[in-house]
């Protein structure tokens, strides 16, 4: 593993950076209003919208309405599972939507528990990693793989689940603009970064088995000095015993 060891140590940093990643998507609006999966700046035709600046947020556990609501108000109310074509439709009151749509999107948003879930999974691979012997980095590469399957699913839930969003949105006529937020594009570099360090790790663990093989055999040919091992030979005893 020496020789490999500053490949384990990259490997070892990506799924670090891939939990830190993660974490940012998880505190994502409500939790903290600036980081968003999804960006939605309100239109002048707007229902409610009372300056340029009404925004609605919505992350992995809730949304946020600044200056968005009746009077201008602002609230961030927290939920597992809530319907982002409802909260738009009584906001900008022209975002129009199907019972099928409003169901997927709510359906979808529960599935946003894979956030936490992947991070968790993320960081065991990180806690793996970093045990320089054969056996720990294997089981790193082995949750690390888990970690992307887990990171991959969300990302493609996330982007499906927004997309059906912004396309309503866009299509409502008020002028709103609609964008990716941070949290959007965090949970993308943390799947690359999950797979890269899988990766990684995986091919130390291969490269520090070899190298123990060789030098094992070149330890079993020759001596410390260099010279061929000669067994020693074992003397002849005569006589009845």
């Amino acid at each position: 593993m020496a020789r490999t060891g500053f490949f384990h140590h990259i490997g070892t940093f990506l799924l670090l950076v891939a939990t830190v990643l993660l974490i940012i998507t998880c505190i994502s609006s409500p939790v903290v209003p600036g980081i968003s999966l999804l960006k939605v700046e309100l239109g002048r035709n707007s229902a409610f919208s009372q300056d340029d600046h009404a925004t609605v947020t919505f992350g992995s556990f809730g949304w946020c309405a600044n200056g968005a609501l009746p009077g201008g108000g602002s609230d961030c109310p927290r939920a597992f599972g809530y319907s982002p074509l409802r909260i738009m439709s009584s906001i900008d009151g022209a975002t129009e939507y199907s019972d099928y749509a409003e169901d997927t999107t709510r359906v979808l948003t529960k599935v946003m528990i894979l956030h936490p879930i992947a991070c968790g999974i993320n960081f065991i691979a990180f806690l793996l990693a970093l045990s320089a012997g054969t056996v720990g980095s294997l089981l790193a590469s082995l949750v690390a793989v888990l970690a992307f399957l887990v990171t991959a699913v969300a990302c493609i839930i996330d982007f499906v689940l927004f997309s059906i969003v912004r396309s309503n949105v866009n299509d409502n006529g008020t002028g709103s603009a609609v964008y990716y937020g941070t949290a959007a594009w965090t949970i993308l570099v943390s799947a690359i970064c999950s797979l890269v360090g899988a990766i990684v790790v995986f091919f130390t663990c291969c490269s520090g088995r070899l190298h123990k093989r060789r030098e094992s055999r070149h330890m079993g040919v020759k001596n410390d000095y260099g010279a061929p091992v000669v067994a020693p030979r074992r003397r002849r005893r005569f006589g009845l015993f």
